[in-house]
């Protein structure tokens, strides 16, 4: 499993030195652009509205937007130096709390924890300790450049970092729109949902939840790849275009339209016989 982070997580005076892994993944299925016309992927580039033009990647600043169109430009050294200065801080455990104390709208992501190097039997303590008084550890971290949140827990027989939302990151419920007061309901309709409810109440099982919708799509796409619905994308042109050939292309064209539009010079007019005699008769 791919190491995404190293630290130590601490508690009171024990450290322990850890890993950490992604502990889930992301299976949307991603589909492409192409284009209609020739099936070539569409590509997306950074233009500069004011130069009208492609910028690349060492032209680009990192900038905050205070107000209306006003920036405060912020040097990517300072960014590095900021966050180095909170990644280098050990994850400390603050406090404790009972995980029921806290509501599923605060949980983001799930990471897994393994002990690094030396780290084992530390580890093995934080887990019992958390085991036997049912608590979870409440911590903050520093991951891609963010500083979180956190709750360390543990899920089966491994330690698992659960990062959470700070509370000004949680919307005010308040400014859901359209949200009906308490209502008097009808004692029979609510005797019937939650008859409803208690008949399709079980204990949760994850495996029996499928992503339908995938599932479908994936078969789609074998039935089509295995058909004679695909398609293959017109050769790409060279995104380097050869300008000695387009110059000498411009020049054999420009010479080849200049030989067209050129005047003929006039040819001297060849003197009849009648002039001739007439010339000689003044001499």
């Amino acid at each position: 499993m791919h190491t995404m982070w190293k630290g130590t997580i601490s508690f009171g005076l024990v450290n322990i030195p850890v890993k950490m892994h992604a502990a889930t993944e992301n299976k949307d299925i991603q589909l492409r652009q192409l284009h209609k016309e020739c099936q070539s992927p569409i590509k997306y580039q950074k233009v500069c509205p004011h130069c009208d033009r492609e910028v690349e990647n060492d032209e680009i600043v990192k900038a905050y937007e205070y107000a209306k169109n006003k920036y405060v430009v912020l040097d990517d050294e300072d960014l590095e130096e900021l966050k180095k200065e909170q990644a280098d801080r050990a994850v400390e455990i603050v406090d404790f709390v009972n995980l029921e104390e806290i509501d599923p709208i605060y949980f983001e992501k799930s990471y897994y924890l393994s002990p690094n190097d030396g780290g084992g039997k530390a580890y093995a303590l934080l887990r019992s300790a958390l085991k036997e008084t049912g608590k979870i550890g409440i911590a903050k971290m520093m991951i891609r450049s963010k500083e979180q949140l956190a709750v360390i827990r543990i899920y089966e027989n491994t330690l698992v970092v659960e990062t959470i939302h700070f509370p000004d990151e949680v919307r005010n419920v308040q400014d859901v729109p359209n949200v009906p007061e308490e209502v008097e309901t009808a004692e029979k309709e609510l005797d019937t949902a939650k008859m409803l409810i208690e008949q399709l109440t079980t204990e949760f099982d994850p495996e029996k939840y499928k992503d339908e919708y995938r599932t479908a799509l994936l078969d789609l796409i074998e039935e089509k790849k295995d058909g004679e619905d695909h398609v293959t994308p017109t050769k790409e042109k060279s995104e380097t275009p050869d300008n000695v050939t387009n110059l000498m292309d411009a020049l054999q064209a420009s010479l080849d339209r200049a030989k067209k539009e050129k005047p003929k010079p006039k040819q001297p007019k060849r003197k009849t016989k009648t002039a001739q005699k007439k010339k000689a008769a003044n001499t």
